[in-house]
Protein backbone atom coordinates (compact mmCIF):
# COMPACT_ATOMS: atom_id res chain seq x y z
CA UNK A 1 0.00 0.00 0.00
CA UNK A 2 2.86 1.91 1.16
CA UNK A 3 4.45 1.32 -2.18
CA UNK A 4 1.41 2.23 -4.59
CA UNK A 5 0.97 5.52 -2.73
CA UNK A 6 4.64 6.83 -3.20
CA UNK A 7 4.78 5.77 -6.69
CA UNK A 8 1.74 7.66 -7.40
CA UNK A 9 2.54 11.19 -5.67
CA UNK A 10 5.97 10.65 -7.48
CA UNK A 11 4.31 10.37 -11.07
CA UNK A 12 1.26 12.46 -10.51
CA UNK A 13 3.60 15.83 -10.53
CA UNK A 14 4.49 15.08 -13.79
CA UNK A 15 1.00 14.54 -15.20
CA UNK A 16 -0.53 17.22 -17.92
CA UNK A 17 -2.83 18.05 -15.92
CA UNK A 18 -0.63 18.75 -12.85
CA UNK A 19 1.91 20.19 -15.41
CA UNK A 20 -0.72 22.49 -16.63
CA UNK A 21 -1.91 23.13 -13.26
CA UNK A 22 1.67 24.27 -12.04
CA UNK A 23 1.98 26.56 -15.35
CA UNK A 24 -1.05 28.55 -14.77
CA UNK A 25 -0.50 29.16 -11.08
CA UNK A 26 2.71 30.71 -12.19
CA UNK A 27 1.62 32.65 -14.40
CA UNK A 28 -0.82 33.93 -12.05
CA UNK A 29 1.43 34.58 -9.34
CA UNK A 30 4.16 36.35 -12.36
CA UNK A 31 1.40 38.83 -13.43
CA UNK A 32 0.67 39.68 -9.63
CA UNK A 33 4.25 40.19 -8.75
CA UNK A 34 4.57 42.38 -11.35
CA UNK A 35 1.56 45.05 -9.28
CA UNK A 36 3.04 46.90 -6.66
CA UNK A 37 1.99 46.54 -3.63
CA UNK A 38 -1.38 47.85 -2.69
CA UNK A 39 0.08 51.23 -1.14
CA UNK A 40 2.05 52.21 -3.95
CA UNK A 41 -1.08 50.47 -6.87
CA UNK A 42 -3.34 53.35 -4.89
CA UNK A 43 -0.63 56.12 -5.38
CA UNK A 44 0.03 55.57 -9.29
CA UNK A 45 -3.78 55.09 -9.42
CA UNK A 46 -3.51 58.97 -7.98
CA UNK A 47 -1.49 60.09 -10.64
CA UNK A 48 -3.78 58.11 -13.16
CA UNK A 49 -6.62 60.36 -12.04
CA UNK A 50 -4.51 63.69 -12.35
CA UNK A 51 -3.47 63.38 -15.42
CA UNK A 52 -6.84 61.62 -16.92
CA UNK A 53 -8.72 64.49 -15.27
CA UNK A 54 -6.65 67.42 -16.76
CA UNK A 55 -7.24 65.51 -20.45
CA UNK A 56 -11.07 65.10 -20.07
CA UNK A 57 -11.32 68.78 -18.46
CA UNK A 58 -9.36 70.37 -21.72
CA UNK A 59 -12.23 68.69 -24.00
CA UNK A 60 -15.18 69.37 -21.60
CA UNK A 61 -16.35 65.90 -20.85
CA UNK A 62 -19.45 65.74 -18.89
CA UNK A 63 -22.47 63.81 -18.46
CA UNK A 64 -26.60 63.99 -17.11
CA UNK A 65 -27.22 63.16 -14.05
CA UNK A 66 -30.61 60.90 -14.76
CA UNK A 67 -33.56 62.32 -12.84
CA UNK A 68 -31.83 65.66 -11.73
CA UNK A 69 -30.85 67.49 -15.12
CA UNK A 70 -28.02 68.44 -13.33
CA UNK A 71 -24.86 68.28 -15.50
CA UNK A 72 -21.58 66.58 -14.14
CA UNK A 73 -17.90 68.21 -15.80
CA UNK A 74 -15.13 66.56 -15.05
CA UNK A 75 -12.52 68.87 -12.63
CA UNK A 76 -9.13 68.70 -13.23
CA UNK A 77 -6.50 67.98 -10.26
CA UNK A 78 -3.65 69.68 -11.72
CA UNK A 79 -4.99 73.08 -10.94
CA UNK A 80 -5.19 75.55 -8.67
CA UNK A 81 -8.11 74.03 -6.63
CA UNK A 82 -6.61 70.42 -7.35
CA UNK A 83 -3.62 71.55 -5.85
CA UNK A 84 -5.18 72.83 -3.01
CA UNK A 85 -7.24 69.29 -2.56
CA UNK A 86 -3.88 67.49 -2.53
CA UNK A 87 -2.38 69.47 -0.18
CA UNK A 88 -4.43 71.60 1.83
CA UNK A 89 -6.88 68.70 2.74
CA UNK A 90 -4.67 65.65 2.89
CA UNK A 91 -5.63 65.37 6.49
CA UNK A 92 -9.19 65.91 6.03
CA UNK A 93 -9.26 63.35 3.29
CA UNK A 94 -7.69 60.86 5.64
CA UNK A 95 -9.67 61.73 8.56
CA UNK A 96 -13.37 61.43 6.51
CA UNK A 97 -12.21 58.22 5.27
CA UNK A 98 -15.30 56.13 6.33
CA UNK A 99 -13.49 52.92 7.36
CA UNK A 100 -10.72 54.12 9.73
CA UNK A 101 -12.57 54.88 12.33
CA UNK A 102 -15.26 51.94 12.23
CA UNK A 103 -12.78 49.38 12.06
CA UNK A 104 -10.14 50.98 14.90
CA UNK A 105 -13.45 50.99 17.09
CA UNK A 106 -14.18 47.53 16.18
CA UNK A 107 -10.76 46.23 16.55
CA UNK A 108 -10.63 47.77 19.66
CA UNK A 109 -12.90 45.15 21.23
CA UNK A 110 -12.02 41.90 19.12
CA UNK A 111 -8.36 42.20 19.71
CA UNK A 112 -9.54 41.76 23.45
CA UNK A 113 -11.71 38.89 22.79
CA UNK A 114 -8.73 37.26 20.83
CA UNK A 115 -5.99 37.98 23.35
CA UNK A 116 -8.17 36.57 26.56
CA UNK A 117 -7.91 33.29 24.43
CA UNK A 118 -11.91 33.04 23.40
CA UNK A 119 -11.72 32.58 20.39
CA UNK A 120 -9.30 30.24 20.02
CA UNK A 121 -11.27 28.00 22.96
CA UNK A 122 -14.54 28.30 21.17
CA UNK A 123 -13.32 27.36 18.30
CA UNK A 124 -11.56 24.06 19.40
CA UNK A 125 -14.91 23.93 21.79
CA UNK A 126 -16.70 23.76 18.16
CA UNK A 127 -14.78 21.09 16.62
CA UNK A 128 -13.52 19.19 19.62
CA UNK A 129 -16.12 16.41 20.15
CA UNK A 130 -17.51 16.21 16.78
CA UNK A 131 -17.33 12.63 15.21
CA UNK A 132 -14.88 11.69 11.96
CA UNK A 133 -18.21 11.22 9.73
CA UNK A 134 -19.17 14.94 10.48
CA UNK A 135 -15.53 16.48 10.93
CA UNK A 136 -15.62 18.39 7.41
CA UNK A 137 -18.41 20.23 7.87
CA UNK A 138 -18.23 21.22 11.63
CA UNK A 139 -14.74 21.82 10.55
CA UNK A 140 -16.07 24.16 7.22
CA UNK A 141 -18.64 25.80 9.58
CA UNK A 142 -16.80 26.65 12.21
CA UNK A 143 -14.34 28.66 9.93
CA UNK A 144 -17.46 30.33 8.96
CA UNK A 145 -17.62 31.05 12.69
CA UNK A 146 -13.91 32.66 12.57
CA UNK A 147 -14.57 35.13 10.27
CA UNK A 148 -14.90 37.48 13.37
CA UNK A 149 -11.34 36.85 13.90
CA UNK A 150 -10.23 38.15 10.87
CA UNK A 151 -6.84 37.03 9.57
CA UNK A 152 -6.05 35.34 12.37
CA UNK A 153 -8.92 32.78 11.74
CA UNK A 154 -6.05 31.13 9.19
CA UNK A 155 -3.38 31.17 11.75
CA UNK A 156 -5.86 29.43 14.30
CA UNK A 157 -7.89 27.30 11.80
CA UNK A 158 -5.14 25.42 9.69
CA UNK A 159 -2.86 23.82 12.33
CA UNK A 160 -6.07 22.72 14.30
CA UNK A 161 -7.70 20.91 10.97
CA UNK A 162 -4.58 19.07 10.87
CA UNK A 163 -4.67 18.30 14.58
CA UNK A 164 -8.16 17.02 13.93
CA UNK A 165 -7.95 14.76 11.13
CA UNK A 166 -4.82 13.19 12.38
CA UNK A 167 -6.86 12.29 15.99
CA UNK A 168 -9.53 11.28 14.06
CA UNK A 169 -7.30 8.80 11.83
CA UNK A 170 -7.60 10.84 8.81
CA UNK A 171 -4.99 12.72 6.86
CA UNK A 172 -3.94 16.00 8.21
CA UNK A 173 -3.00 17.19 5.03
CA UNK A 174 -6.45 17.26 4.13
CA UNK A 175 -7.01 18.48 7.40
CA UNK A 176 -4.76 21.59 6.48
CA UNK A 177 -6.68 21.87 3.36
CA UNK A 178 -9.98 22.25 4.61
CA UNK A 179 -9.30 24.49 7.20
CA UNK A 180 -7.73 26.59 4.78
CA UNK A 181 -10.02 26.82 2.16
CA UNK A 182 -13.03 26.87 4.38
CA UNK A 183 -11.67 30.18 5.77
CA UNK A 184 -10.86 31.56 2.56
CA UNK A 185 -13.36 30.87 0.19
CA UNK A 186 -16.10 31.43 2.66
CA UNK A 187 -14.38 34.54 4.06
CA UNK A 188 -17.47 36.28 3.46
CA UNK A 189 -20.13 34.11 4.33
CA UNK A 190 -20.35 34.33 8.12
CA UNK A 191 -23.16 33.85 10.55
CA UNK A 192 -22.02 36.59 12.63
CA UNK A 193 -21.06 40.14 12.28
CA UNK A 194 -17.92 40.60 11.34
CA UNK A 195 -15.42 43.92 10.72
CA UNK A 196 -15.53 43.07 6.72
CA UNK A 197 -19.57 44.15 7.46
CA UNK A 198 -18.95 47.40 8.69
CA UNK A 199 -15.20 47.93 6.30
CA UNK A 200 -18.07 47.28 3.35
CA UNK A 201 -21.16 49.02 4.24
CA UNK A 202 -19.03 52.21 4.87
CA UNK A 203 -17.60 52.29 0.99
CA UNK A 204 -20.72 51.38 -0.34
CA UNK A 205 -22.47 54.34 1.57
CA UNK A 206 -20.18 56.46 0.33
CA UNK A 207 -20.36 55.03 -3.19
CA UNK A 208 -24.23 55.75 -2.82
CA UNK A 209 -24.26 59.58 -2.40
CA UNK A 210 -23.20 60.36 -5.93
CA UNK A 211 -27.03 59.10 -6.45
CA UNK A 212 -29.00 59.59 -3.25
CA UNK A 213 -27.20 61.97 -0.53
CA UNK A 214 -29.05 59.83 2.06
CA UNK A 215 -28.56 56.37 1.38
CA UNK A 216 -27.38 54.14 4.02
CA UNK A 217 -25.83 50.73 3.80
CA UNK A 218 -25.52 49.53 7.18
CA UNK A 219 -23.43 46.81 8.31
CA UNK A 220 -26.20 44.34 8.88
CA UNK A 221 -27.62 45.24 5.21
CA UNK A 222 -25.92 41.49 3.85
CA UNK A 223 -26.88 39.60 7.42
CA UNK A 224 -29.51 36.95 6.16
CA UNK A 225 -27.64 36.44 2.94
CA UNK A 226 -24.15 36.27 5.12
CA UNK A 227 -25.83 33.41 7.72
CA UNK A 228 -27.38 31.35 5.03
CA UNK A 229 -24.49 31.54 2.52
CA UNK A 230 -22.12 30.40 5.65
CA UNK A 231 -24.54 27.20 5.71
CA UNK A 232 -24.60 26.22 2.08
CA UNK A 233 -20.88 27.08 1.74
CA UNK A 234 -20.26 24.51 4.75
CA UNK A 235 -22.02 21.83 2.60
CA UNK A 236 -20.79 22.64 -0.61
CA UNK A 237 -16.99 22.28 0.29
CA UNK A 238 -18.03 19.12 2.54
CA UNK A 239 -19.12 17.67 -0.92
CA UNK A 240 -16.46 18.53 -2.89
CA UNK A 241 -14.16 17.31 -0.70
CA UNK A 242 -15.41 14.01 0.45
CA UNK A 243 -16.33 13.45 -2.97
CA UNK A 244 -13.24 14.30 -4.75
CA UNK A 245 -10.76 15.50 -2.59
CA UNK A 246 -10.56 12.49 0.28
CA UNK A 247 -10.29 9.97 -2.52
CA UNK A 248 -6.64 11.12 -3.63
CA UNK A 249 -3.71 8.95 -3.37
CA UNK A 250 -1.61 11.32 -2.07
CA UNK A 251 -3.02 11.89 0.95
CA UNK A 252 -0.45 10.10 3.48
CA UNK A 253 2.05 12.39 5.01
CA UNK A 254 6.15 11.40 4.38
CA UNK A 255 7.07 9.60 7.27
CA UNK A 256 10.53 11.76 7.35
CA UNK A 257 8.51 14.73 7.60
CA UNK A 258 5.75 13.52 9.36
CA UNK A 259 8.85 12.65 12.39
CA UNK A 260 9.72 16.14 12.33
CA UNK A 261 9.59 18.31 15.77
CA UNK A 262 6.84 20.43 14.16
CA UNK A 263 5.09 17.65 13.26
CA UNK A 264 5.15 16.30 16.94
CA UNK A 265 3.73 19.79 17.69
CA UNK A 266 0.49 19.10 15.72
CA UNK A 267 0.33 15.82 17.52
CA UNK A 268 0.52 17.71 21.02
CA UNK A 269 -2.23 19.79 19.47
CA UNK A 270 -4.19 17.12 18.93
CA UNK A 271 -3.83 15.97 22.54
CA UNK A 272 -4.46 19.15 24.37
CA UNK A 273 -7.32 19.95 21.83
CA UNK A 274 -9.86 19.79 24.52
CA UNK A 275 -10.22 22.59 26.54
CA UNK A 276 -9.98 22.85 30.49
CA UNK A 277 -12.56 22.91 33.00
CA UNK A 278 -11.50 26.52 33.80
CA UNK A 279 -11.46 27.60 30.19
CA UNK A 280 -14.98 25.79 29.88
CA UNK A 281 -16.06 27.93 32.59
CA UNK A 282 -14.82 30.72 31.45
CA UNK A 283 -16.60 30.11 28.05
CA UNK A 284 -20.17 29.23 29.12
CA UNK A 285 -19.81 32.74 31.38
CA UNK A 286 -18.85 34.80 28.38
CA UNK A 287 -21.82 32.30 26.44
CA UNK A 288 -24.03 34.09 29.30
CA UNK A 289 -22.93 37.60 29.12
CA UNK A 290 -23.33 37.89 25.33
CA UNK A 291 -26.38 36.87 25.59
CA UNK A 292 -27.63 39.06 28.63
CA UNK A 293 -26.13 41.86 26.64
CA UNK A 294 -28.02 40.87 23.35
CA UNK A 295 -31.35 40.62 25.44
CA UNK A 296 -30.52 44.22 27.21
CA UNK A 297 -30.20 45.36 23.51
CA UNK A 298 -33.62 43.66 22.30
CA UNK A 299 -35.61 44.49 25.09
CA UNK A 300 -34.35 48.53 25.17
CA UNK A 301 -35.15 49.03 21.84
CA UNK A 302 -38.87 47.65 22.16
CA UNK A 303 -40.42 50.71 23.33
CA UNK A 304 -41.56 53.14 20.33
CA UNK A 305 -40.31 56.27 22.06
CA UNK A 306 -36.99 54.34 22.94
CA UNK A 307 -33.65 56.80 22.81
CA UNK A 308 -31.82 53.39 20.75
CA UNK A 309 -34.79 54.11 18.12
CA UNK A 310 -34.56 56.65 15.39
CA UNK A 311 -36.85 59.19 13.85
CA UNK A 312 -40.21 58.30 14.25
CA UNK A 313 -39.54 55.32 15.93
CA UNK A 314 -37.44 53.71 13.14
CA UNK A 315 -34.98 50.72 13.64
CA UNK A 316 -32.71 51.36 10.77
CA UNK A 317 -32.19 54.73 11.20
CA UNK A 318 -31.36 54.33 14.75
CA UNK A 319 -27.97 55.17 16.79
CA UNK A 320 -27.95 51.30 17.24
CA UNK A 321 -27.77 51.06 13.51
CA UNK A 322 -25.47 53.79 12.30
CA UNK A 323 -22.99 52.88 15.31
CA UNK A 324 -23.12 49.28 14.68
CA UNK A 325 -18.96 49.88 15.05
CA UNK A 326 -19.21 50.80 18.19
CA UNK A 327 -21.78 47.88 19.40
CA UNK A 328 -19.53 45.62 18.15
CA UNK A 329 -16.50 46.78 19.83
CA UNK A 330 -17.87 47.25 22.95
CA UNK A 331 -19.88 43.58 23.05
CA UNK A 332 -16.23 41.89 22.00
CA UNK A 333 -14.24 43.76 25.14
CA UNK A 334 -17.23 42.85 27.04
CA UNK A 335 -17.68 39.34 26.54
CA UNK A 336 -13.19 39.15 26.24
CA UNK A 337 -12.39 40.83 29.51
CA UNK A 338 -15.38 38.39 30.93
CA UNK A 339 -13.97 35.68 29.70
CA UNK A 340 -10.65 36.50 30.50
CA UNK A 341 -10.75 37.07 33.48
CA UNK A 342 -12.79 33.74 34.09
CA UNK A 343 -10.30 31.87 32.18
CA UNK A 344 -6.90 33.59 34.08
CA UNK A 345 -5.53 35.37 30.84
CA UNK A 346 -6.59 38.91 32.21
CA UNK A 347 -5.54 39.58 35.84
CA UNK A 348 -6.80 43.27 35.67
CA UNK A 349 -7.26 46.22 33.17
CA UNK A 350 -4.04 47.03 32.75
CA UNK A 351 -4.26 43.63 30.54
CA UNK A 352 -7.53 44.91 28.33
CA UNK A 353 -5.43 47.96 27.47
CA UNK A 354 -2.18 45.94 26.62
CA UNK A 355 -4.76 43.95 24.50
CA UNK A 356 -6.27 46.49 22.67
CA UNK A 357 -2.75 48.61 21.97
CA UNK A 358 -1.33 45.18 20.81
CA UNK A 359 -4.23 44.79 18.78
CA UNK A 360 -3.70 48.20 17.28
CA UNK A 361 0.05 47.89 16.80
CA UNK A 362 -1.09 44.81 14.19
CA UNK A 363 -3.64 47.40 11.87
CA UNK A 364 -0.73 49.42 11.32
CA UNK A 365 0.13 48.21 8.00
CA UNK A 366 -3.67 48.22 7.13
CA UNK A 367 -3.83 51.85 8.84
CA UNK A 368 -1.22 52.85 6.23
CA UNK A 369 -2.81 51.65 3.33
CA UNK A 370 -5.84 52.91 4.61
CA UNK A 371 -3.98 56.25 4.07
CA UNK A 372 -3.60 56.21 0.34
CA UNK A 373 -6.55 54.47 0.14
CA UNK A 374 -8.06 57.49 1.06
CA UNK A 375 -6.53 60.15 -0.92
CA UNK A 376 -7.13 57.95 -4.48
CA UNK A 377 -10.88 57.97 -3.54
CA UNK A 378 -10.78 61.61 -2.61
CA UNK A 379 -9.54 62.61 -5.83
CA UNK A 380 -11.70 60.13 -7.88
CA UNK A 381 -14.70 61.68 -6.14
CA UNK A 382 -13.67 65.26 -6.26
CA UNK A 383 -12.94 64.84 -10.14
CA UNK A 384 -15.87 63.60 -10.72
CA UNK A 385 -14.61 60.52 -12.70
CA UNK A 386 -16.37 58.03 -10.75
CA UNK A 387 -19.93 59.94 -11.20
CA UNK A 388 -19.08 60.04 -14.92
CA UNK A 389 -18.36 56.59 -15.22
CA UNK A 390 -21.15 55.21 -13.14
CA UNK A 391 -23.60 57.81 -15.57
CA UNK A 392 -21.95 56.48 -19.16
CA UNK A 393 -21.67 53.15 -17.54
CA UNK A 394 -25.62 52.73 -16.59
CA UNK A 395 -26.36 54.44 -20.20
CA UNK A 396 -24.35 51.41 -21.94
CA UNK A 397 -26.39 48.96 -19.60
CA UNK A 398 -29.41 50.41 -20.45
CA UNK A 399 -29.24 50.39 -24.47
CA UNK A 400 -28.09 47.16 -24.14
CA UNK A 401 -31.20 46.40 -22.44
CA UNK A 402 -29.60 43.44 -20.03
CA UNK A 403 -31.58 42.02 -16.91
CA UNK A 404 -30.58 43.11 -13.44
CA UNK A 405 -29.28 39.31 -12.69
CA UNK A 406 -27.15 38.88 -15.78
CA UNK A 407 -25.47 42.22 -15.10
CA UNK A 408 -24.88 41.24 -11.56
CA UNK A 409 -23.45 37.91 -13.40
CA UNK A 410 -21.09 39.73 -15.22
CA UNK A 411 -19.83 41.72 -12.32
CA UNK A 412 -19.21 38.12 -10.51
CA UNK A 413 -16.90 37.55 -13.37
CA UNK A 414 -15.02 40.80 -12.75
CA UNK A 415 -14.56 40.70 -9.52
CA UNK A 416 -13.50 36.73 -9.00
CA UNK A 417 -10.83 37.66 -12.27
CA UNK A 418 -9.64 40.85 -10.45
CA UNK A 419 -9.17 39.35 -7.05
CA UNK A 420 -6.57 36.76 -8.23
CA UNK A 421 -4.12 39.83 -8.09
CA UNK A 422 -5.78 42.32 -6.09
CA UNK A 423 -6.25 39.76 -2.87
CA UNK A 424 -7.21 42.76 -0.36
CA UNK A 425 -11.23 42.74 -0.38
CA UNK A 426 -11.03 46.22 1.15
CA UNK A 427 -8.90 47.62 -1.37
CA UNK A 428 -10.64 46.02 -3.99
CA UNK A 429 -13.82 47.69 -3.30
CA UNK A 430 -12.21 50.70 -2.67
CA UNK A 431 -11.35 50.72 -6.25
CA UNK A 432 -14.45 49.00 -7.85
CA UNK A 433 -17.43 50.40 -5.68
CA UNK A 434 -17.26 54.47 -6.39
CA UNK A 435 -17.97 52.75 -9.38
CA UNK A 436 -20.11 49.84 -9.81
CA UNK A 437 -22.51 51.14 -7.12
CA UNK A 438 -23.92 54.20 -8.70
CA UNK A 439 -24.06 52.54 -12.08
CA UNK A 440 -26.04 49.84 -10.78
CA UNK A 441 -27.95 52.22 -8.44
CA UNK A 442 -29.03 53.71 -11.99
CA UNK A 443 -30.40 50.74 -13.55
CA UNK A 444 -32.65 49.95 -10.73
CA UNK A 445 -29.93 47.65 -8.97
CA UNK A 446 -29.83 47.98 -4.64
CA UNK A 447 -26.52 49.00 -3.37
CA UNK A 448 -26.87 45.82 -0.91
CA UNK A 449 -27.36 43.61 -3.87
CA UNK A 450 -24.18 45.11 -5.63
CA UNK A 451 -22.22 44.60 -2.26
CA UNK A 452 -23.69 41.59 -1.52
CA UNK A 453 -22.39 39.70 -5.22
CA UNK A 454 -19.12 41.68 -4.81
CA UNK A 455 -18.80 39.82 -1.93
CA UNK A 456 -19.50 36.43 -3.25
CA UNK A 457 -17.54 36.92 -6.09
CA UNK A 458 -14.60 38.50 -4.05
CA UNK A 459 -14.38 35.31 -1.64
CA UNK A 460 -13.95 32.49 -3.79
CA UNK A 461 -11.15 32.93 -5.92
CA UNK A 462 -9.20 33.58 -2.96
CA UNK A 463 -7.99 29.98 -2.17
CA UNK A 464 -6.74 29.36 -5.51
CA UNK A 465 -4.60 32.85 -6.08
CA UNK A 466 -0.19 32.53 -5.28
CA UNK A 467 -0.69 36.56 -4.23
CA UNK A 468 -2.76 35.72 -1.00
CA UNK A 469 0.21 35.76 1.87
CA UNK A 470 -2.65 32.90 3.40
CA UNK A 471 -1.87 30.69 0.56
CA UNK A 472 1.70 30.93 1.00
CA UNK A 473 1.28 30.59 4.45
CA UNK A 474 -1.38 27.10 4.17
CA UNK A 475 1.81 25.68 1.32
CA UNK A 476 4.14 26.49 4.64
CA UNK A 477 1.61 24.17 6.62
CA UNK A 478 1.89 21.62 4.00
CA UNK A 479 5.77 21.10 4.20
CA UNK A 480 5.07 19.50 7.95
CA UNK A 481 3.72 16.62 5.76
CA UNK A 482 4.52 16.22 2.82
CA UNK A 483 7.95 17.02 0.94
CA UNK A 484 8.26 19.95 -0.80
CA UNK A 485 4.62 21.16 -1.54
CA UNK A 486 4.49 23.85 -4.13
CA UNK A 487 2.15 26.50 -5.36
CA UNK A 488 0.51 23.60 -7.98
CA UNK A 489 0.43 21.08 -5.30
CA UNK A 490 -1.95 23.63 -2.65
CA UNK A 491 -4.34 24.73 -5.84
CA UNK A 492 -4.78 21.13 -6.83
CA UNK A 493 -6.00 20.79 -3.62
CA UNK A 494 -8.40 24.39 -3.91
CA UNK A 495 -9.08 24.56 -7.51
CA UNK A 496 -12.46 21.92 -7.27
CA UNK A 497 -13.34 23.67 -4.29
CA UNK A 498 -13.18 27.55 -5.66
CA UNK A 499 -14.94 25.79 -9.19
CA UNK A 500 -17.89 24.35 -7.67
CA UNK A 501 -18.45 26.83 -5.12
CA UNK A 502 -18.17 29.31 -7.42
CA UNK A 503 -21.20 28.06 -9.08
CA UNK A 504 -23.39 27.37 -6.54
CA UNK A 505 -22.60 30.68 -4.72
CA UNK A 506 -23.17 32.94 -7.27
CA UNK A 507 -26.18 30.80 -8.36
CA UNK A 508 -27.85 30.94 -4.66
CA UNK A 509 -27.21 34.48 -5.12
CA UNK A 510 -29.36 34.97 -8.11
CA UNK A 511 -31.80 32.94 -7.00
CA UNK A 512 -32.06 35.07 -3.32
CA UNK A 513 -32.17 37.98 -5.61
CA UNK A 514 -34.81 36.95 -8.07
CA UNK A 515 -37.08 35.65 -5.26
CA UNK A 516 -36.80 39.33 -4.21
CA UNK A 517 -35.60 38.04 -0.69
CA UNK A 518 -33.84 40.78 1.34
CA UNK A 519 -30.12 40.48 1.79
CA UNK A 520 -30.25 42.10 5.86
CA UNK A 521 -31.74 43.78 7.97
CA UNK A 522 -33.64 46.75 6.92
Amino acid sequence: MTATVTESRETEPGSPSMRAMNRAMTAIEKAGNRLPDPFWLFWGLAAVVAVLSAVLAAEHVSAVLPGTHKTIEVQSLLSKDGFNLVVGHAVENFANFPPLSTVLIVMFGIVVAEKSGLFETLLRRLVARVSGRYLTFALALTAMVSHVAGDAAYVTLIPLGAALYRAAGRSPVLGCVVAYVSVSAGFNASPVLTTTDVLLSSMSTAATHVIDPHAVVTPVSNYWFGLASSVLMAFVITVVVETVLARRSDLEPDEPVAAAPIAEKAQAQAQAMEATARQRSALRGAALVALGLAGLLVVAMIPTHSPLRGDHGGIVNSPVFSGMAVVLGVFFAVIGWVYGRLAGTFRGAPDVMAAMADGTRSMAPTIVLFFAMSQFLAYFKWTKLGDILAVKGAETLRDLHLSGWVVLLGVAVLIAVMNLLVTSGSALWALVAPVLVPMLMLVGIHPEATQAMYRVADSVTKCITPMSPFFMMAVAYLRQYRRNPGIGTLASFTLPVAAVAWVAWVAFFLAWYLLGIPFGIG
